[in-house]
C-alpha cells in the first residue's frame, strides 16, 4: 500500500462490519506460533531500524526512526509479526482515528521474503477486529490499485455509496 498519485480509498461497508467483529481469524496466534511467528500489539521491543527495513523492501521511502517512533505514539492499535528465527520484524499494520468513530489504517507491510504466509491478512483481521470491537465503524485505507485485491476479500471496497476521498497535494493546483 504505497501512497503514490494512484491511491484509492477504501472502507468496509456497514453490510462487512458485523462479519468482521466476530473476531474469527482466518489463521490463529496459535497456528502461526508454530510456524515460529508471534504476535505483537504494541511497539514495545520494535526494532524502528528493522521496521523501516521492512519497509523499504516493500518500496516504501526510508523514514526517520524518530518520526516512526512519534507516530507510533500516536497509533491505537498497532499489530506486529515477529519471526523468532532472527527476531525480526516480517509484518505491520497500524490505525490511526479519533478512538470513537473513525480510523484509517496505514502502513500495512509484510517482507516480501514472508508473502504468501497469510501474514498479511493476519494483522489486517487483528487490527480490524480491535477498531470494531472500540466501536469504531467507518474504516478507512488508502491503497494503490495494484493490490486493491488483497482488501477486497477483508471487506474493503472502493468509494462506497458514491464517496470520494480527497487527498491535500503540495503541487500547484490546476485552476
Amino acid at each position: 500500500m504505497l501512497l503514490h498519485n494512484h491511491i484509492l480509498p477504501l472502507r468496509v461497508p456497514k453490510s462487512n462490519r458485523r462479519l468482521a467483529a466476530t473476531g474469527r481469524f482466518s489463521v490463529s496466534d496459535e497456528s502461526l506460533s508454530s510456524r515460529g511467528f508471534t504476535f505483537h500489539r504494541s511497539a514495545e521491543n520494535l526494532n524502528l531500524e528493522q521496521l523501516n527495513s521492512v519497509f523499504a523492501a516493500v518500496g516504501f521511502p526510508r523514514r526517520d526512526p524518530e518520526k516512526i517512533r512519534v507516530a507510533l505514539e500516536h497509533t491505537e492499535p498497532l499489530v506486529w509479526v515477529e519471526y523468532e528465527k532472527t527476531k525480526r520484524p516480517v509484518a505491520f499494520a497500524r490505525a490511526t482515528g479519533d478512538g470513537v468513530f473513525n480510523a484509517i489504517i496505514w502502513d500495512v507491510v509484510v517482507d516480501p521474503s514472508f508473502q504468501g504466509f497469510g501474514l498479511g491478512k493476519a494483522v489486517m483481521e487483528r487490527i480490524l477486529t480491535a477498531l470494531l470491537d472500540k466501536g469504531i465503524t467507518n474504516i478507512a485505507l488508502y491503497s494503490e490499485p495494484r493490490v486493491l485485491g488483497f482488501y477486497r476479500p477483508l471487506g474493503f471496497v472502493a468509494d462506497p455509496d458514491g464517496i470520494r476521498g480527497m487527498v491535500y497535494s503540495r503541487n500547484k493546483q490546476k485552476t
